[in-house]
């Protein structure tokens, strides 16, 4: 699989939440679907026709929470697939969309691949729009005992993490602050004003040790990109960025199955298999674009991506520059922290980064001679756990 399938294309519209006396837009996910399609479409030179007979990925949505979703979706873009794949896990649903579009491309099924992700969380009429949501585990097992969502959940784990390695909000304020300056460079971000750490570190409680700027925040929003096969990519860009290698690990638990390390996500899994694939070592990655819906995951993620040892998350974070100067830039676009999380979208955003900053276009946020890119997803808030699915993706420019 390596560099056998590249990325060709990319769109993303700007974030909005969707606050009509502020001038902003409230518009449907069908219609950042077709937008997010349009703009990855003239980013390639491609036209919707040229999908006629190819392949479509196609993920689910918050709202509306539609079981159907893919079918309406070919309906509306108004294009006649060979074969389309629809992924619902979550904050990894685009990363799913893409490992699985590569596979069928490296098959030889399709030659190429248009994968769209859009949400409009924040366009739902009421709040009883959100009780569609079948998270039965969490109905049952969860909310009766006070455990309200995600923010008590990641509440847990972030003061695991801090009781038994001693991790500070200053390590996590880091990353707050750092990703909030990239998001001031990155045009479609939705948070552009500059946060310090006295800011970070006031902010007001959510869960306990999770504050507000702990929290990605929510947005309305779409993206797209368009995989092809590696003769195709060569007659369609001249800029691809290859798909070196991947690793995918779902319902990891660390240790004992009754007591399981919450402080390990599945990424220490999938990261080996990635690496072995590409052919490299954590340590030449150019940057990381790591899934952070809190900012302990992104803390977490540095860990089992191999950068440090278990527990040396907050040390690391405190000596090394991750801002898109440094040593290891991470997040270079805000993040879901800064730039927003567009429903189940939001991992998308990681991917596309990553594509923009390899193919140099990433403008005043711009990482130096980029060679290799990771990108990490992770999503599906678990019971007794962390999260259940856990990709590693590494892109490079080269084969």
């Amino acid at each position: 699989m390596r560099g056998k399938v590249a990325v060709v294309g990319y769109g993303e519209t700007p974030y909005d939440r969707a606050r009509v006396e502020r001038g902003q837009p409230r518009l449907t996910a069908e219609e950042y679907a077709s937008w997010a399609m349009d703009l990855a479409l003239k980013n390639a030179g491609l036209s919707k026709s040229d999908f006629d007979g190819q392949g479509l990925g196609v993920a689910g949505t918050i709202y509306p929470h539609a079981e159907i979703w893919s079918a309406e979706v070919v309906q509306n873009l108004g294009i006649t697939p060979k074969m389309i794949i629809r992924a619902d896990q979550g904050g990894a649903s685009a990363a799913s969309l893409l490992t699985q579009s590569a596979l069928a491309i490296n098959a030889g099924i399709v030659d190429m691949f248009l994968c769209i992700v859009a949400d409009a969380p924040l366009s739902m009429p009421t709040a009883s729009a959100s009780g569609a949501r079948t998270w039965r585990y969490e109905n049952d097992y969860m909310l009766p005992f006070g455990m309200m969502g995600p923010n008590s959940i990641f509440a847990f784990i972030m003061r695991r993490h801090m009781h038994q390695y001693g991790t500070k909000r200053e390590h996590t304020g880091k990353i707050a602050v750092t990703q909030r300056y990239h998001a001031s460079m990155n045009p479609v971000a939705y948070l552009k004003a500059p946060m310090t750490m006295d800011e970070y570190l006031s902010s007001r409680v959510i869960a306990d040790p999770i504050h507000l700027l702990d929290c990605c925040i929510s947005v309305n929003g779409g993206l797209a990109f368009i995989l092809a096969s590696k003769e195709k990519a060569k007659q369609i860009t001249d800029k691809p960025v290859y798909l070196m290698g991947f690793g995918e690990c779902d319902n990891y638990m660390h240790g004992s199955k009754n007591r399981p390390d919450v402080t390990y996500l599945g990424i220490v899994k999938a990261a080996p298999d990635a690496y072995q694939m590409a052919g490299i070592k954590p340590q030449d990655a150019s940057f990381v674009e790591i899934y952070d819906d809190y900012t302990i995951a992104v803390l977490m993620q540095l860990e089992d991506l191999g950068f440090c040892k278990k527990g040396e998350g907050g040390k690391f974070v405190e000596q090394t520059d991750i801002s898109v100067n440094g040593q290891l830039p991470v997040n270079t676009h805000g993040g879901q922290l800064s730039a927003g999380q567009a429903g189940i979208g939001g991992g998308c955003s990681h991917i596309v980064e990553a594509v923009r900053q390899l193919r140099e276009e990433a403008g005043q946020r711009q990482v130096k001679d980029p060679k290799i890119g990771i990108v990490t997803a992770i999503g599906g808030l678990a019971y007794g756990v962390n999260l259940v699915h856990n990709i590693v993706m590494v892109f490079g420019k080269e084969v």
